[in-house]
Formats: C-alpha cells, sequence, structure tokens
C-alpha cells in the first residue's frame, strides 16, 4: 500500500561534524519543531506491538535525512525563508556553555560567520523536494 503525503519532513545535516554533536542537534531542532508544528500535522502515530505494548508519537510520514556542508545549509535556510517553508536551524554558537551564553554569542556572530549544523524543513511535499533534491542521503 503506497500513502501520498501532503507534507515532507527532511532534516539536512552538516556532513563535518562528529556524530555525537550532530545528534544532539537534530535532537534539539526535533524537539522544538515538533511542538512547534503539532502532533496532527505531523501525522504521529501510537505503534501497539503484539504484546499490545505502547509506542507512542511516532511519525506516519518518513523523515528523511540527508547531508550538506555548512554554506550549503545555509543556502538551503534562504531559500526556505523565500519559499515560506517552516524550518529550525542549529548553528555552532548553539553549543557549549549555558544557554544564556549560547543566545548571546548567537545574537553577536553574523550569519556569514555562523557555522550551520543542520536545518530541519516541514512543509508542502512538492516545495520540500524542490529545496533539498541535490542534497545526498546521509549514510
Amino acid at each position: 500500500m503506497t500513502t501520498n503525503f501532503s507534507n515532507k519532513l527532511v532534516a539536512v545535516m552538516n556532513e563535518k561534524i562528529e556524530p555525537g554533536v550532530i545528534m544532539n542537534a537534530l535532537a534539539h531542532m526535533c524537539i522544538g519543531f515538533g511542538s512547534e508544528i503539532g502532533k496532527e500535522p505531523l501525522r504521529l502515530t501510537n505503534y501497539i506491538d503484539a504484546d499490545s505494548g505502547s509506542h507512542p508519537c511516532i511519525s506516519e510520514m518518513p523523515f528523511m535525512i540527508l547531508k550538506a556542508n555548512s554554506n550549503k545549509i545555509r543556502g538551503l535556510r534562504q531559500s526556505a525563508l523565500e519559499a515560506k517553508i517552516p524550518f529550525v536551524d542549529f548553528t555552532d554558537t548553539m553549543t557549549i556553555g549555558s544557554y544564556v551564553e549560547q543566545l548571546e554569542r548567537t545574537k553577536q556572530t553574523k550569519d556569514a560567520d555562523l557555522i550551520y549544523y543542520g536545518i530541519v524543513l516541514f512543509g508542502d511535499w512538492s516545495k520540500v523536494s524542490e529545496l533539498t533534491k541535490k542534497f545526498s542521503l546521509w549514510r
């Protein structure tokens, strides 16, 4: 059975960042973005196993994880802004120290100087596909 989805959920992560750090960035983006988007649009479902065990809040939609470098992620962010595609991103200024220090460091850093760790997009399937088609799968 094939299901068509009206929206697409995609992450593009910086392939040059070490795995533990990149997973942390992805987790932060997903927590915040998921709360913003909401349960229904993300099609979060309660999966039940054969022992009646509950596995809640798993999206029915595929979640593509792609890779790129910081500059390509920056460009994708700009394209998402122009296309009015909802997104959340994560940069190097959002690491090290307390969240207060991270907020201040981000405030003092120009976009051109940010190192993008990743971006998560959610929106119209065809629009998100068009913006992300040039990126390779994370492996």
